[in-house]
Order: structure tokens, then C-alpha cells, then sequence
């Protein structure tokens, strides 16, 4: 009898998480294809829709070149959470600052597949992040120690000086900076 009761307390407690994990809908208000969230307009700590939310996301991370840069979904991932909440786009002011093994992600279409032998899974996500008004910029550090010349960056990046300048100088211009 015991076993019987602890069988219906564990099929109980499955189907019950079950149950809850159904109640999660995965949307993408903003970034139509990248960086899903579920909406929780119940929740504590929701964002203010008054006010303006600057951003400067340290994006580093590098990862499989088959793969969306797991730090540009995250950036994407933030703008879908700010905009699920009702933020306006026009509040957020999001730099995301790629450097470090992550650089290779801004390459254009053409330079990533003579570097990787594949199209570059990034070029629709920065598209999409410059579409929702996130600037994407990238180190020129990175680009000269990885040896990409300048005109290897999507046109849709810009190019700064150094990752380390533009941290400090968002930071000093009020913004919170997010590492990814």
C-alpha cells in the first residue's frame, strides 16, 4: 500500500510540473527569432515603462562557430524581457560591446565562411538586435589580435577602439553594465 501511495505522490507531483511548465509561453515581442522569454506581467520587480534603460553588455563569450553567440541571444533575451513587461523600445539605449573569443561573431557573411567553411549564424541576430535599436559595436583590439582586418565586420557593427574605452566611457555616461 505504501509503494501504491508514494507511485500516485510522484506521478502526482510529475504531471503537476508538467502542468506548469505548459503554463509557460515562450514570446518574442521584439526580436522576433532570438532570445525567447516567458512573459510574467504578475511578477514582482516589474521594470518601469517612464523611464530610459542604459545598458552596456560585455559580450566575450566565444562558443561553437555553428552556433547564435550565446552573448547576443542574451542581449536579444533582455530587449524581449524589457518590451514583454511593456517597456518601449524607444527607453532602451543597449550597447553591446563584442571583444575577446566572441569577435569572430561580427564577422560579414562572406569573411566567416572563408574563416569557418559555414554561413556566419549571427548575421540575421544582429540584424535583428540593430532593427529593435541595439548598437553593436566591436572591439578593435579584438579584431587586430585575432588579425580580421576592419572591412571583415558587418556593416551593421561599428568599430571602436578598444572594448576596455567603451566600457568606461558608457559607464561614465550612466550606463549599468551586464556581463553576458
Amino acid at each position: 500500500m505504501k509503494r501504491y501511495v508514494a507511485t500516485i505522490a510522484i506521478m502526482s507531483a510529475v504531471l503537476a510540473s508538467s502542468v506548469a511548465a505548459e503554463d509557460n509561453k515562450w514570446v518574442n515581442p521584439t526580436i522576433p527569432d532570438y532570445g525567447a522569454v516567458v512573459s510574467l506581467p504578475e511578477s514582482g520587480m516589474q521594470p518601469s515603462k517612464d523611464i530610459d534603460y542604459k545598458v552596456v553588455f560585455n559580450v566575450t563569450n566565444g562558443g561553437d562557430p555553428d552556433k547564435v553567440n550565446g552573448g547576443l541571444d542574451r542581449v536579444a533575451r533582455a530587449v524581449n524581457i524589457f518590451t514583454s513587461a511593456g517597456v518601449p523600445p524607444s527607453k532602451l539605449h543597449f550597447i553591446a560591446v563584442v571583444h575577446g573569443p566572441a569577435t569572430a561573431s561580427v564577422l560579414d557573411q562572406a569573411h566567416y565562411r572563408q574563416k569557418f567553411n559555414m554561413d556566419n549564424p549571427n548575421v540575421k541576430l544582429i540584424a535583428e538586435l540593430t532593427k529593435a535599436g541595439v548598437k553593436v559595436v566591436v572591439c578593435g583590439q579584438a579584431l587586430a589580435h585575432n588579425k580580421f582586418p576592419h572591412d571583415w565586420v558587418n556593416r551593421e557593427v561599428e568599430l571602436t577602439l578598444s572594448a576596455i574605452s567603451d566600457v568606461i566611457i558608457l559607464q561614465q555616461q550612466g550606463y549599468v553594465l551586464f556581463p553576458t
